[in-house]
């Protein structure tokens, strides 16, 4: 099947709009110096040993009878013998000749001497469809007697006219065309492009169909049509033919191959019905939910209201702007025929060629954006290509439902071009390029107005304008240019957010974890376990019906990979990702979070049975205490001042209420979540195993303050002992042991480096509701050592602040 998309023409085609005398090279080289790409060049180098020959004599092969040996010059004075099967094979006629060696395309196969029921055969005479002029094999190629033998046959019957293939932007609706690309080519200086003759045929009597458009304008903008009376319907010329398959495109019927030809030649799609066919009027209008159409692929569509059709009496005879329906085409009993040229919206042909799975060059063009004022030239163009080909009389035209074109108009200051590019172009060669173009420019100072001409959708601000004139003017022509040294240290480059988001990427995979890339998109379920699914939220065109969310955590999506990773008998995983999510449809309501996951046994220790790693945690099940220390490590790696961070107990619905933590900065700043998991949550996400996770708001971290100096300070190193001291305090069994190392270090924060849980207690001893909690405490004396008294004293104070801070007491 061809493939829709990159625009395909030959040479002499191109010449059709183009005057120019530049070579091959020279007009692939300019395409894409302009943006038009090249993608590939068929010099047609392959049909170069093919030449006109003539059978001098057919004389019947001794063992085959329906073979005959031949005898054929080649111009050479050499003649040559060849075993031949075609019927039409006889003295005298003059063909085309493939010898030894030669490879030969429409059979896929390379010649050499070879026998044939014992004659030996110096090559073949080839039909059409041997070199993919045609589909005809029933006889080899007959020329006229005249056909200058020797010569080559490529040459005579225009085989060797090379194929461009340009790969367009689809901002590029105009080039859809090769008409289009000549304009493009003149105006860069290649050449003049050639004005065409305004179409001149004898118009005789009304077009009795009616055409009524029954649905919003925009769907269709506007709709011509005629009706050609007494047409015969054969095969279309040979010149076009061959030019239609040189793109590609399979030559059916004249009038189908006018329409394709009007397409590629002029970016107008267009369309014919038989008129017999038809039964009443032609309705533009929403298909009716269950509708079906038979169109000209052989396929039956089901269509649905957002479908725009073509419809009559019958039924659904078109998908308006893409295919035709089988029932309405045209065919070789086709006497009087009905041309089409309408104007589609561009979103709707996109939303329904890719809802109903059909890509076709009519599609490709009418969602890029179809010319509004070539709708009438253009049914005017194909009528007389019509008559030409098919004979027939032309009704008069009807429009509806066209309110003409009304050109943007843009203010464009000359001097944007060398702001925007750096390019120095005259203000001359600027409006020469734009009036090349097509576009009028009204107004002689450095700033004119510009009219947007009807071809041109993609161009809306000045700076379109510019790029027009800087790829016409040459985009190599813009000189590359060193950034200016800077005169001191360059200052940070990347934000904060950006070198913490690292930072934290770093950390975590320091720590055994593996990083993950989830959808953004989740399901709505999933979303609403993780307090999200707002409608804010929800996608308008979801690729999928289990991605219609934004995600409110990376949770669900690493939970989900961690499961998939299990089913596939990897359970033992922890996976980490550093992204956005989402809490609001604003761009504050974006967030940048660092989230990770572990699984079975996965600890920071080791995954998985290990005698010499049992002592250390490896093999138990994660828990709590494993998600705390990753959150912990990441907050620490960004820079934040790790005296300063709080841990409360409890945290979101999706943790387990019992085994989970809330880390804060003060009161108000919550840096992040960690825990295991809710199995209520586990359960609607599908998910089972030892799991915990954490959150981490990266962008919820304060900035760090601004030093004075970039220098270090000195490194100052204590000479005396570092002394440490334990303490039991019986407190309430709802004080966290956080409160109490916080107390404790605040006794003395020049003395008290550091503090540390070491024991946990809970007894009938201690009474009802009662908790003893062991610390130790880390002294380091700085100016002395400390005496008992010293000690004595700093007790005392370490005491007295829990006592006040937690109510606990100090256990006898």
């Amino acid at each position: 099947m061809r493939k829709i998309g990159p625009m395909k023409f030959t040479l002499s085609w191109l010449k059709d709009h183009l005057e120019t005398d530049a070579t091959l090279d020279q007009i692939c080289e300019r395409l894409t110096a302009i943006g038009l790409e090249v993608e590939d060049v068929d010099d047609k180098a392959a049909y170069k040993p093919f030449v006109i020959a003539k059978v001098l004599s057919a004389e019947k092969h001794p063992e085959a009878d329906r073979l005959q040996v031949l005898s054929v010059d080649a111009g050479d004075g050499k003649p040559v013998q060849i075993v031949c099967g075609a019927p039409n094979a006889r003295a005298g006629l003059v063909g085309a000749l493939a010898r030894p060696g030669t490879y030969v395309p429409g059979i896929d196969v390379t010649l050499s001497v070879g026998k044939i029921r014992g004659v030996e055969s110096h090559g073949m005479m080839c039909s059409e469809k041997e070199l993919d002029m045609s589909d005809d094999h029933n006889g080899i190629i007959d020329l006229p007697e005249d056909a200058p033998v020797g010569t080559s046959f490529a040459s005579y019957a225009g085989l060797d006219d090379p194929v461009i293939e340009i790969n367009l932007t689809p901002n590029r609706p105009d080039c859809t065309s090769i008409y289009g690309i000549a304009r493009d080519l003149a105006a860069s200086g290649l050449g003049t492009l050639k004005r065409p003759t305004p179409p001149s045929f004898k118009v005789e009597g009304n077009t009795p169909q009616e055409v009524r458009l029954e649905l919003e304008s925009e769907l269709c903008p506007g709709f011509a049509w005629r009706l050609v009376r007494g047409v015969k319907n054969g095969p279309s010329p040979k010149w076009m033919q061959q030019r239609l398959l040189a793109i590609g495109l399979r030559p059916i019927s004249a009038l189908v191959d006018v329409t394709n030809y009007m397409t590629f030649d002029q970016g107008r799609p267009m369309h014919v019905f038989d008129a017999d066919k038809v039964k009443g009027a032609l309705v533009v209008r929403r298909a009716k939910d269950g509708e079906e159409i038979l169109a000209l692929d052989t396929r039956t569509y089901k269509l649905n209201p957002t479908n725009v059709i073509i419809a009559d009496d019958n039924g659904p005879e078109s998908i308006g702007g893409i295919m035709g329906g089988e029932h309405s085409g045209c065919d070789e009993n086709t006497t009087n025929v009905l041309i089409e040229s309408a104007l589609w919206d561009p979103i709707n042909i996109a939303k329904t060629g890719r809802s109903q799975g059909i890509i076709t060059d009519a599609r490709y063009r009418f969602e890029r954006g179809v010319d509004p004022e070539y709708m009438v030239p253009g049914l005017e163009r194909t009528t007389e290509l019509v008559l030409d080909m098919c004979g027939g009389t032309a009704s008069e035209a009807k429009v509806t439902g066209y309110k003409g074109y009304e050109p943007k108009r843009v203010d464009f200051p000359y001097a944007e071009v060398k702001r925007l590019t750096g390019l120095t172009v005259s203000n001359s060669e600027a409006k020469d390029i734009l009036t090349g173009l097509g576009f009028e420019v009204s107004g002689d100072g450095d700033t004119v107005k510009v009219a947007v001409p009807s071809w041109r959708p993609d161009v809306d601000g000045k700076a379109d304008l510019v790029e027009e004139v800087m790829r016409i003017h040459g985009v190599d022509e813009i000189k590359p240019e060193p950034l200016p040294a800077a005169g001191a240290v360059n200052a940070k480059i990347l934000t904060t957010l950006q070198i913490r988001t690292r930072t934290a990427k770093r950390a975590l995979a320091s720590r055994g974890m593996l990083e993950a890339v989830t959808w953004s998109f989740i399901s709505h379920d999933h979303a609403r376990l993780f307090g999200g699914g707002s409608a804010s939220l929800k996608l308008a065109n979801p690729i999928a019906s289990d991605m219609s969310d934004m995600r409110p955590s990376l949770l669900p999506g690493l939970l989900t990979a961690a499961q998939r990773n299990a089913d596939r008998g990897f359970g033992d995983v922890a996976l980490f990702e550093v992204s956005g999510t989402y809490e609001g449809d604003t761009p504050e309501g974006q967030r940048r979070v660092a989230g990770g996951v572990r699984r079975g046994t996965a600890s920071l220790a080791g995954a998985g049975r290990m005698w010499s790693n049992t002592a250390n945690g490896g093999g138990k099940p994660v828990g709590v205490f494993d998600a705390k220390a990753d959150a912990l490590a990441v907050i620490e790696a960004c820079g934040l001042p790790m005296s300063n961070v709080q841990i409360e107990a409890g945290a979101p619905d999706w943790y387990h209420p019992g085994r989970s933590g809330t880390i804060k900065m003060g009161p108000k700043i919550i840096l992040g979540y960690f825990g295991e998991f809710h199995p209520k949550t586990l359960s609607g996400l599908d998910v089972s195993g030892a799991l915990c996770g954490f959150e981490v708001f990266v962008d919820a971290m304060p900035e760090p303050k601004k030093k004075a100096t970039r220098t270090k300070p000195a490194l100052d190193l204590s000479s005396l002992q570092l002394v440490k001291r334990d303490f039991a305090f019986v407190v309430d069994r709802a004080v966290e042991a956080g409160a109490i190392m916080r107390a404790a270090a605040g006794s003395d924060r020049k003395l008290i480096t550091g503090v540390n849980v070491f024991d946990v207690f809970e007894g009938a001893a201690l009474g009802d509701g009662k908790k003893s909690v062991a610390i130790e405490v880390l002294i380091q004396p700085i100016e002395k050592t400390l005496t008992d008294e010293d000690f004595e004293a700093l007790t005392k104070k370490i005491v007295a602040n829990v006592e006040k801070t937690t109510g606990g007491t100090l256990r006898a």
